[in-house]
């Protein structure tokens, strides 16, 4: 006999997941996966042939684990038009960088630590690159937006460049530094992106430490919403698969990406080269004369102007690192500078660039 409900929690963007969640759905069985890859990549065919078979498929758990932000975004806030929705959504990347804030220690110290614990898989490539929280941005972008999940247009960042240097400098100039998934609506298009930002010490996102996730949902009714918790682990996870099966055995008819799936819209995609914002910029140089006016001069010829600039003591290797602040820049002409300031034969490479991301207080 077949079964009433088939949960897939093995996970991986293909395979052997993908098979027995389509093999499912056209037995005449529901399906309820925990798969954020999955759903990122293939959601939409995998709803259509649920739709075909007469049959549901659900992914609560795909998304910051015990928090219910599917179901949230799909039926709490539908009466609004989502603009944004951000947050963090990787309890790996913001478990490292919370450690780096507290110890002082290194990023590829406290990864160590945290594989020892648990918290990091032995290969943290898909957590600590951006790749896991861009998957989870994908789906989370479509319900809110209606649009058709659309993972490859994302701009994708990791924490991996982050040093301890990069978050004390942070700390002295007012900020965190969060591994941030964001998604907005911006002149008629999605911008959705996912890397490192600086969120002011006073912003709720700033507190948000350890393994949890927190995601903000902005609305045009509602305004913004914030949902914090435990984003993955057994239990969170297991919270949102029962979830799930309750809703199927209580026989719930609905669409999962919140709007039936001819009514998701091909939105266009905003390339990140447009967008405007204020940068933090890290870099070592031999301490030279003249170093600072020639950086200073490369900055003016791309129209980027400096708000702040901290220079500290050389380190023992008579390098000193010299971080910048600069006021809002276009994105295009600032990564143009960063390239022209690494070629500098006194800067000792690609200047560190980290996005400064000025939300209003939560």
């Amino acid at each position: 006999a077949n079964a009433d409900v088939v949960i897939e929690l093995i996970g991986g963007v293909g395979g052997i997941a993908k098979d027995i969640c389509e093999q499912a759905l056209t037995a005449g069985s529901h399906v309820i996966t925990a798969n954020k890859a999955l759903m990122a990549i293939h959601g939409v065919s995998l709803v259509n042939l649920a739709l075909q078979m007469g049959k549901q498929i659900f992914f609560e758990a795909a998304v910051a684990g015990g928090i219910p932000i599917i179901k949230v975004l799909r039926e709490g806030v539908c009466a609004n038009k989502i603009q944004a929705v951000y947050g963090i959504l990787n309890g790996t990347s913001n478990y490292i960088l919370s450690e780096m804030e507290k110890t002082g220690d290194d990023f590829s110290h406290v990864l160590s630590q945290a594989q020892a614990k648990g918290y990091a898989e032995s290969d943290p490539s898909f957590d600590v690159n951006g790749i896991d929280t861009a998957h989870k941005l994908a789906i989370l972008a479509s319900l809110s937006f209606s649009t058709k999940v659309d993972f490859s247009s994302i701009h994708i960042e990791g924490i991996e460049n982050i040093t301890a240097l990069d978050i004390s400098y942070a700390r002295e100039l007012g900020y965190a530094v969060k591994l941030l998934g964001i998604a907005e609506v911006v002149n008629k298009g999605a911008l959705q992106r996912v890397h490192p930002c600086l969120v002011p010490c006073e912003h709720m996102l700033a507190k948000v430490s350890g393994v949890t996730n927190a995601v903000v949902p902005i609305g045009n009714y509602v305004g913004q919403t914030i949902y914090q918790g435990e984003g993955a682990g057994e239990k969170p996870t297991a919270s949102a698969v029962v979830a799930d099966l309750v809703d199927v055995m209580r026989g719930h008819d609905i669409d999962p990406f919140g709007v039936s799936i001819d009514k998701l819209k091909d939105l266009k995609t905003v390339s990140i080269d447009s967008h405007k914002t204020a940068f933090y910029m890290r870099m070592h140089v031999i301490d030279k004369p003249g170093v600072l006016a020639s950086i200073a001069s490369v900055l003016s010829q791309h129209e980027i102007s400096i708000e702040a600039l901290l220079q500290k003591g050389r380190q023992p290797d008579d390098h000193v690192p010299i971080i910048i602040k600069t006021h809002i820049v276009n994105e295009a002409n600032m990564q143009a500078a960063r390239q022209e300031i690494g070629d500098l034969g006194f800067v000792l490479e690609v200047p560190l660039c980290i996005r400064i991301e000025n939300m209003s207080k939560a």
